[in-house]
C-alpha cells in the first residue's frame, strides 16, 4: 500500500462535511423575510454557497449598508439555529478519524465566517482531527481563488505537490485547481455531478468513505 501519511487533505465545509443546506436557506429567508425588493431564489442562492455571504448578498442589496444589515440578520439567525440544523454527514467523522490516524494534516478551507467554522467543526465532534480551519476573515481573497488553499497549506507546513483538496462546489474545485493541488468533487454534497464536472476536478467521489482508498490509490509522494 502507498504511503499516504504525509499528504495533506483539506474539505471545503457546508456541503462537503456538514449537511447545513436548511440552515443556510432558512438564514437567508430569514434576513430578506418582509423585503419588497429583489431577492435570492432557491436556486439563486445555492449557486453561490460556497463565496462570502458579502458577496452573496450584495446584488440583492441596495447598498453596502444594506449588506451589512443583511449580512447582520443572517449571522444572527444562523448563531441562534446552528445546532438546530447542523449534522455531519454520514461517514464523515469516521472518515476524518482515519485520516487523521494515519497521520494526513487536515485542514477546513470554507468561505464561512472564522467564528461559525469553528463552532461547526467543534459542534459536530470534528474540532479533535483539524490542526487549521481557514474561514472568511484568515484571507483576502476567497474561493474561488487559490488564496484560502495556499494558506491553509502554509499553516499546515504542507507542501501543494501532492495535497487533496475535497469540496462539493466549483467554487472549491477552481480554487483547489487555481492553486495546484489534487482536486475531488464531493458528489454526495449541494451540487449535482455535472456542475462539479463543468469545473473539471481531478477526481470524483460518491461517498467519503471511499476517500482513504482514493488517496492509497495515488502514488506516492516523493
Amino acid at each position: 500500500m502507498p504511503d499516504t501519511s504525509r499528504r495533506a487533505v483539506l474539505f471545503d465545509l457546508d456541503g462537503t462535511l456538514v449537511d447545513t443546506i436548511t440552515l443556510l436557506l432558512e438564514s437567508v429567508r430569514h434576513a430578506f423575510k418582509g423585503r419588497t425588493g429583489r431577492v435570492p431564489t432557491t436556486e439563486e442562492w445555492i449557486s453561490g454557497i460556497g463565496t462570502p455571504l458579502s458577496s452573496q448578498l450584495r446584488p440583492y442589496a441596495v447598498d453596502e449598508a444594506d449588506v451589512s444589515a443583511l449580512e447582520q440578520s443572517y449571522r444572527g439567525y444562523q448563531r441562534a439555529n446552528l445546532d438546530r440544523l447542523t449534522h455531519a454527514y454520514s461517514g464523515v467523522v469516521d472518515t476524518v478519524r482515519t485520516l487523521s490516524e494515519r497521520g494526513h494534516p487536515l485542514a477546513v478551507v470554507t468561505s464561512k465566517s472564522n467564528e461559525m467554522a469553528v463552532r461547526t467543526v467543534e459542534y459536530v465532534g470534528l474540532a479533535p482531527y483539524f490542526a487549521t480551519v481557514v474561514g472568511m476573515e484568515s484571507t483576502t481573497r476567497h474561493k474561488p481563488g487559490p488564496e484560502p488553499v495556499l494558506y491553509a497549506l502554509e499553516q499546515l507546513r504542507a507542501p501543494v505537490t501532492g495535497a487533496v483538496f475535497v469540496g462539493d462546489s466549483p467554487h472549491d474545485i477552481r480554487a483547489g485547481n487555481a492553486a495546484g493541488v489534487i482536486t475531488v468533487g464531493a458528489i454526495w454534497g449541494f451540487y449535482s455531478r455535472a456542475v462539479l464536472e463543468a469545473a473539471r476536478p481531478a477526481h470524483l467521489l460518491e461517498h467519503i468513505s471511499s476517500l482513504p482508498a482514493f488517496l492509497d490509490s495515488l502514488p506516492p509522494l516523493m
